[in-house]
């Protein structure tokens, strides 16, 4: 495992992706940035850090054999190494909230956003981006957002906390390959937050609507229970699950 440390830099998904392209980096490459300018999240959204008080890196990981129907599939293994991680570290009322964003009760304290290249339906490589609050007290009134620190009073070591992640993304995906990748998904779905409570979603009408989150699809959809006992399927930009 080689890790790369940077001071600054606009985002370490995008540093990582030029380094695979230009050179022979290897599996398991891990670039940590003390401060992002440009952090990325899902669908075009920001990932805001203080400088030096989280974890902001980027890690690549190899396959021989990836189908690209099965690319969620990333998204459970990544999201059950940062829960296991955490659940080590014995953070409260730890869930997964769908695709993959980590909670601590209602406050988001983890990102992910994952960046694949292709080759025909196989996939040859992830970059897996992963911002983590750490130890940052203030969000700037932003809401249902925490950190490690807040949740414990504890300051954590953050080179600490970025190879027990390696080591547990790597046991994740070593299970994933050679054991049982549908235990995965039983675990990820016994995590996943809200799931079979009653809760307000938003379509991409604005309209707000009340549902019951049953399941996720192979594909990555979440199914949603509606009135009437309908269910529904809805990708990532089709649904947005309120507080």
């Amino acid at each position: 495992m080689q890790i790369i440390k940077l001071d600054a830099i606009d985002s370490t998904n995008v540093y990582l992706k030029d380094l695979v392209f230009n050179t022979q980096a290897s599996d398991n490459t891990i670039v940590v940035a003390e401060r992002q300018t440009s952090g990325r999240g899902q669908m075009g959204t920001t990932w805001v850090s203080e400088g030096g008080k989280n974890l902001t890196f980027s890690i690549l990981k190899k396959f021989d054999t990836f189908e690209v129907r099965d690319q969620f599939d990333l998204n459970i293994c990544v999201s059950l190494a940062i829960f296991r991680s955490l659940n080590q570290l014995k953070i409260a009322d730890l869930k997964i909230k769908w695709p993959n964003d980590i909670l601590s009760g209602n406050h988001k304290i983890c990102g992910v956003l994952i960046e694949n290249i292709l080759s025909g339906c196989k996939i040859q490589a992830s970059i897996i981006g992963i911002g983590l609050n750490v130890n940052q007290i203030s969000f700037n009134n932003l809401p249902n957002v925490s950190s490690l620190k807040l949740i414990t009073g504890i300051q954590y070591d953050l080179d600490e906390l970025l190879k027990k992640i390696a080591k547990n993304l790597s046991e994740v995906f070593d299970y994933y390959f050679t054991v049982n990748q549908q235990d995965l998904k039983v675990e990820y779905l016994a995590q996943l937050f809200r799931k079979d409570k009653a809760s307000t979603f938003m379509n991409v009408s604005n309209t707000m609507f009340t549902g019951i989150i049953r399941n996720v699809t192979n594909e990555g959809r979440l199914l949603v229970e509606e009135e009437d006992e309908i269910f529904k399927e809805y990708a990532l930009k089709e649904i947005k699950l309120l507080y």
